[in-house]
């Protein structure tokens, strides 16, 4: 068996962020937001439709 190594203490890291750049994150998350819903959106439609059944016929 291998050598078990215990895990550093978690540590907490503050930034700066500007306001400028803090806008333009708090934009791209909302438009990551509204693809996110679109994708569920279609996701949910694609899976509601009925699979379609393929019957073979047998070689003769």
């Amino acid at each position: 068996m291998g050598t078990v190594h215990t895990a550093p203490p978690v540590q907490t890291l503050y930034i700066t962020v500007r306001r400028d750049e803090w806008r333009q994150l708090k934009d791209e998350n909302e438009l990551l937001k509204q693809e996110l819903a679109q994708l569920r959106q279609q996701t949910q439609g694609y899976l509601a439709q009925p699979v379609p059944v393929l019957h073979r016929t047998p070689h003769a």
